[in-house]
């Protein structure tokens, strides 16, 4: 399966390399085809849980390559046809459907979140998604957050049921619930996905934002393996020789817990605002998994033990646009969007 996987990115990247077209709806129908959201590696990426481990590296390179070749290809062919069409004097692109439409942009919380799933992809976690509607087991009990436990208070949560509890989920570790309850380890996976908290909107906060959870349970996990993990996103997103540091901290779901922090610098006035004066920007909060999760999901915490990771994708959005205003993600403004690049 895995080397049949290769060998089809393989001709595909052969196909956009020897790509040519004589019109411009024939290069839209290359881009739909190969780059759109239904298409040829949208595909490709969704099969990466299922390459071998050792075929990881090389599939994911010969992905990039393609990406790149067939975005290449395609401007290179529309820059052709529209200096052709500005040559012929007559104005007009006869190339072009009654009624065009401009290519819309990709939201910059999606591509903050794509890039957070393609890293983490590289090291073999794999999507996990679940319902935003959660009962009281899956949000809370389950995650060592029994009735009138005090952290529930650190998380203000919408209602929409009472007797029994269900609720707007406050965060997308129900979703890991869910995911040990149905599977055994080894288990490595991410959760990305929108989370509600009752909270005052401002500048720096919203009631609705987005998450990206992790989890990995095995035999002997240790916090050292949790280290080298959190070490590699920070090389990989902000760049090569990323400090970071770890501050203890409580999360009722892990023990030891830990919030984690890069070296922002302090070059600037942004950078001052940014870190509050200390030069370190937190990117996420992390630490072991509790073993009353683990038995409370059907995983004899004995045998197994494993690491979990939550990062909010709208700090981390702000921080890397400079974008000043957490409201601007849900005004659905086109001025603004349109500033993230075409949608693919």
């Amino acid at each position: 399966m895995a080397d049949h996987l290769l060998e089809r990115v393989k001709e595909l990247l052969e196909e956009a390399r020897e790509f040519s077209a004589d019109s411009m709806e024939e290069v839209e129908h290359f881009r739909i085809r190969m780059l759109g959201k239904k298409g040829e590696l949208s595909g490709l990426f969704a099969e990466f849980k299922n390459v071998a481990p050792e075929l990881r590296k090389d599939y994911g390179q010969f992905l990039n390559d393609l990406k790149n070749k067939a975005t290449e290809k395609v401007e290179e062919l529309r820059s052709k046809f529209e200096n052709e069409s500005s040559r012929s004097g007559s104005g007009e692109d006869y190339t072009r459907t009654a009624l065009p439409f401009e290519s819309g942009s990709r939201h910059p919380i999606s591509l903050m979140k794509n890039r957070v799933i393609e890293i983490f992809n590289r090291i073999g976690f794999t999507l996990s998604e679940g319902p935003e509607i959660e009962d009281d087991w899956h949000n809370f009990t389950a995650l060592n957050l029994p009735e009138e436990h005090p952290a529930r208070d650190m998380q203000d949560t919408f209602f929409v049921h009472k007797d029994p509890d269900h609720m707007l989920r406050t965060h997308t570790s129900s979703v890991q619930v869910r995911y040990m309850e149905q599977n055994q380890p080894p288990i490595r996976i991410i959760s990305p996905g929108r989370v509600f908290r009752n909270e005052a909107v401002s500048a720096r906060s919203n009631c609705i934002f987005h998450q990206v959870e992790g989890l990995y349970i095995d035999k002997n996990v240790s916090f050292a393996d949790l280290r080298q993990t959190i070490m590699y996103f920070a090389n990989e997103f902000f760049g090569e020789g990323t400090r970071i540091r770890f501050r203890p901290s409580y999360f009722p779901f892990t023990e030891p817990s830990a919030e984690v922090d890069v070296y922002w610098g302090l070059e600037n006035e942004v950078d001052y605002r940014m870190t509050k004066g200390t030069g370190w920007l937190e990117i996420m909060g992390c630490g072991m998994v509790d073993p009353n999760v683990l038995r409370n999901c059907g995983i004899d915490p004995e045998i197994y033990s494993g690491y979990a990771f939550g990062m909010g994708i709208e700090r981390m959005t702000l921080n890397r646009y400079q974008i000043p205003d957490i409201r601007y993600f849900f005004e659905n403004d086109v001025r603004f969007l349109e500033q993230f690049g075409p949608a693919v």
